[in-house]
């Protein structure tokens, strides 16, 4: 997958005693990203980390889909509704910090739609997702397709987050565990009596840029620690290898 040149910034305040992010500074779009996180689906977050990065055995899981012949799926079903989920994102800002769900496909009949039907004989007004159901009335093959017509509601949920999930003009509080809340002076005080910091000159602003590299280890770092901005921002941590 290549990586997008979407980039947003924010700013850390680090302890360099311990040599730990205390919390940061964060925007509108670092915070629609974060909660952004929540709608992945399961399969869409093993496919970003691949198997072989993945904690426990979500791995194993996926990589028997892949080798599961095709032979043994419902003849309505397609592997890549599960290998390839679609990812619920749509803003430009949230979107441009993960590959896309289907990045480096090129093959874009791997799309499957949703296709209805009948039975032929219009006996009763019953519809079915799979044609080799039998017509409760006349019990024959319900094969004749449906045609759709007007708007689709199914799947609009994205349309709602197209500007995000928070609001502007906001500065907001990202801690060091992904705790959010909206930034204040109150708030920073608290925060460093918190973890006991006496001395103010032992502190450290960084500004670091969140980039498509540094939202996959943040997605990575937040199913393994309590110390996510630090093991991205601090530990060096490398940018893992995606297929």
């Amino acid at each position: 997958m290549a990586f997008s040149s979407t980039k947003v910034t924010l700013k850390l305040l680090i302890d360099t005693k311990s040599d730990k992010v205390l919390f940061a500074e964060a925007s509108k779009e670092v915070i629609d990203f974060l909660f952004n996180l929540l709608r992945l689906p399961i399969g869409t977050v093993v496919r970003l980390l691949t198997k072989e990065n993945m904690v426990g055995s979500l791995g194993n899981l996926y990589e028997s889909v892949e080798n599961l012949s095709d032979s043994y799926m419902q003849p309505n079903q397609d592997k890549d509704v599960l290998l390839k989920p679609r990812a619920l994102i749509s803003s430009t800002e949230i979107s441009g910090l993960l590959p896309a769900p289907n990045d480096g496909d090129d093959n874009k009949d791997n799309v499957v739609e949703a296709k209805f039907y009948m039975c032929p004989n219009r006996c009763q007004y019953n519809v079915t997702s799979d044609n080799k159901t039998l017509c409760p009335h006349c019990r024959c093959n319900m094969y004749s397709e449906v045609r759709y017509v007007g708007k689709k509601v199914a799947g609009d949920e994205v349309c709602s987050t197209s500007r995000g999930f928070v609001k502007e003009v906001v500065t907001y509080m990202v801690m060091d565990d992904l705790v959010i809340q909206p930034m204040s002076t109150i708030s920073s005080i608290t925060i460093l009596n918190k973890f006991n910091i006496k001395e103010v000159g032992a502190l450290q602003e960084k500004v670091v840029e969140l980039g498509m590299p540094e939202g996959i280890n943040l997605l990575k770092a937040s199913l393994q620690s309590k110390s996510v901005l630090t093991t991205v921002f601090l530990k060096n941590v490398g940018t893992m290898s995606l297929k």
